[in-house]
């Protein structure tokens, strides 16, 4: 257990205005850009809402027609108590409404209906998840988030999956799931250092081989995320505890511990995957797993070399994960700011580690 308290330890240190009852708050933009409406977190309400949110799927993720999610399933996930949660950005056109300020609608103005309201709207970001069944209780998968180009200096995707996380909670839901691609780094950071998730299992081409997406190129390897709502650990990374400046709080002490570990896959000199020992490895209480700072770049230049990432990451996760360590942390920038990042996998209780 001693081993285990060194962990814990050191992963507390790891790196890393309501508007109406629907709505979470709003957002401004920073001052360069603060000619652009607040933007409202608030549950989508209408079909047109839903058919935007399809529209910025596609615009995100690339889908084509088959592989989107159909209009059809939307409403009933809708109409039967799901969670969609959507960005909104006020389309400014005084002219219609008439004029306004602080001090009310002018003489010109009517107030507006439901109808009217989402045609002023424009969703900029949403999240949607539905119900599950998995360890015995009720969950929430949440199934897609996804965010236009222009608005992701905005931190709309923290501020969306807290929305779900306030929703599920209402609901006497305790645990949300996810799945995210382990070779992106920024959404391991997203998903790790900011979120808090914790990770035990490990998907192999979780949609298949590929589908029409244009970051589906290289596999489809997915790690399931829980996300233990109510935990000591959630609480403290929504909170920002334990967070630095960066976002990513103790990184000195985290990355101490991680340049103690020879990486079960890490870094050659000429930047392709090498592999470590297996049994060495897995008779350790801590085992860390490098992966390239920006894989979409290197599937750019090099889809051959991308295949061999995949192919190690996913050995090295699976063996380690049936050995019964889970993933716990995840640092960026692990040889300065070019350099890879990694993950941290340890053995233990992951329960245990959440309400550390």
């Amino acid at each position: 257990m001693a081993g285990l308290r060194n962990v814990r330890d050191l992963s507390r240190a790891a790196c890393f205005s309501k508007v109406d009852k629907d709505a979470t708050g709003t957002v401004r933009r920073p001052a360069m850009t603060a000619s652009v409406q607040p933007i409202t977190i608030r549950d989508l309400r209408t079909i047109d809402e839903l058919n935007q949110l399809r529209a910025v799927e596609k615009d995100v993720w690339g889908m084509a027609g088959e592989d989107a999610i159909p209009l059809t399933i939307a409403i009933a996930l809708k109409a039967s108590g799901n969670i969609f949660v959507g960005a909104f950005e006020e389309k400014h056109n005084s002219a219609k409404h008439g004029r306004h300020d602080d001090r009310g609608p002018t003489a010109t103005e009517h107030p507006r209906t439901e109808k009217e309201k989402s045609e002023k709207e424009k969703l900029v970001g949403f999240a949607f998840g539905f119900l599950g069944r998995e360890h015995g209780q009720t969950t929430i998968h949440s199934h897609m988030l996804a965010v236009l180009d222009a608005y992701r200096h905005l931190d709309l995707g923290a501020k969306l999956k807290h929305a779900q996380r306030e929703r599920a909670l209402a609901m006497g839901v305790h645990e949300m799931t996810w799945t995210f691609d382990p070779l992106q780094s920024r959404n391991a950071h997203f998903n790790f250092a900011k979120l808090g998730v914790l990770s035990e299992t490990y998907k192999v081409d979780f949609y298949g081989p590929e589908t029409s997406s244009n970051l589906h190129r290289n596999g489809t390897d997915r790690l399931w995320v829980r996300w233990l709502l109510g935990s000591r650990r959630v609480r403290d990374r929504i909170a920002g505890k334990n967070l630095g400046k960066d976002g990513a709080g103790g990184r000195a002490e985290i990355l101490d511990a991680l340049r103690l570990l020879a990486p079960l896959v890490r870094f050659d000199g000429k930047g392709k995957p090498a592999r470590s020992d297996l049994g060495e490895a897995l008779a350790r209480e801590r085992i860390s797993i490098e992966i390239p700072g920006d894989i979409l770049a290197v599937e750019a230049a090099d889809m051959g070399l991308a295949r061999e990432w995949r192919e190690a990451t996913r050995w090295a996760f699976r063996e380690s994960l049936k050995a019964g360590f889970f993933v716990s942390e995840f640092c960026r920038s692990m040889r300065g700011q070019q350099g890879p990042g990694a993950y941290l996998l340890q053995k233990g209780s992951l329960g245990e580690l959440a309400d550390s």
